[in-house]
């Protein structure tokens, strides 16, 4: 049985969710955190290898209320085309989280300073039944959603965009999109079955979910079908950048164009861990050479700072490939990264 399976509930969960946040708020590394914000403990009051393996340590809540972001694992591999095993992605990802610690010294900042952020464990979704589980997946999503709360959500496979792009068209309208991948995902069905993971942008963009003049897909790259296979998102609007433009540059000038491009409107980040290089993220189920950098990758995500960020997600981290935890690690510091540049995350003077 997983840990999550003992999430409290009711007024159990009152109870305890306050314990947690009256101990993380004491046991915390720093004095700016205000009182009633949670924040990972420090390392020399709670050893990292001890304590419940939330996302970097935080408190486990059942919803979102008062929360200004969450995380929130989506444990599905149904709609995987080769390598299953992202199912295990939010508990892989969880468990290489405890390394992170609560300040960005990279960029300055202090995210947990600011927005009030905790752990919403796992969606119980069908792993037997694709559109149960897509529903499951809807349904939560909207929950957080009513709370004002800004989701980033842990994968699983990239089926999971495609519910999550319908709450937030409930919730905000048509989005833009930062997609950071290997592959485009716009197929319009997987041996005849509308929704897997390479078809949840079809599906998003057939549904009315995305505006599609503001959608950029950075990383596309391998072997294909044909020339015409990112004929759907270029017929679209959507602006494509293969990996091969990215190779030997920084992207920081490529995120100052999508800054300007998408302006203040709200805009989902989705980031498929191949779409950087198997060199640096192996455990994945569909891997392509020649990719992103981990540098490109935290670039693209620190470029996002000052965008209307909705929701984010980190997908494809499969953790039986993943020999060594690194994929795993990786994928928790892309999403720490993301954490950073939401809305409403503090910045101080970098050391």
């Amino acid at each position: 049985m997983s840990w999550l399976t003992f999430i409290p509930r009711g007024r159990l969960a009152t109870r305890t969710s306050s314990s947690y946040c009256k101990f993380f708020s004491r046991n915390i590394s720093r004095s700016s955190t205000p009182p009633g914000n949670n924040q990972p403990p420090n390392s020399n009051v709670l050893p990292r290898p001890a304590g419940i393996a939330s996302m970097f340590r935080l408190p486990v809540v059942e919803h979102a209320t008062d929360l200004d972001a969450c995380f929130v694992g989506i444990p599905m591999d149904s709609g995987t085309s080769y390598r299953p095993g992202t199912r295990f992605g939010p508990r892989g990802i969880r468990c290489e989280s405890a390394f992170i610690r609560s300040y960005n010294m990279g960029t300055g900042a202090d995210p947990y300073s600011s927005l009030r952020v905790a752990d919403l464990g796992d969606i119980r979704l069908n792993t037997y039944n694709i559109p149960k589980a897509v529903e499951a997946i809807r349904e939560k999503y909207s929950e957080i959603l009513s709370e004002d709360c800004i989701p980033l959500g842990i994968g699983g496979e990239h089926t999971i965009s495609y519910p999550i792009l319908q709450a937030m068209k409930d919730r905000h309208g048509p989005v833009a999109m930062i997609h950071v991948d290997a592959h485009d995902d716009t197929e319009p069905d997987m041996c005849g079955e509308p929704i897997a993971h390479g078809t949840p942008f079809f599906r998003a963009v057939q549904e009315g979910c995305l505006d599609t003049n503001n959608v950029v897909q950075i990383g596309l790259r391998g072997s294909g079908g044909g020339p015409d296979d990112w004929k759907f998102g270029r017929d679209h609007g959507f602006r494509i950048v293969p990996a091969e433009d990215c190779w030997y540059k920084s992207l920081k000038p490529l995120m100052a164009e999508i800054r300007e491009q998408i302006g203040d409107r709200p805009v989902y980040l989705s980031f498929d861990i191949d779409g950087l290089d198997p060199a640096f993220a192996p455990a994945t189920g569909t891997p392509e050479i020649g990719g992103l950098t981990v540098p490109q990758g935290m670039e693209i995500i620190r470029g996002c700072r000052g965008l209307n960020i909705v929701g984010c997600d980190l997908v494809e981290v499969s953790p039986p490939y993943d020999q060594t935890g690194n994929t795993c690690l990786l994928a928790a510091n892309l999403l720490f990264e993301m954490l950073c540049v939401l809305p409403g995350a503090k910045y101080l003077a970098k050391p």
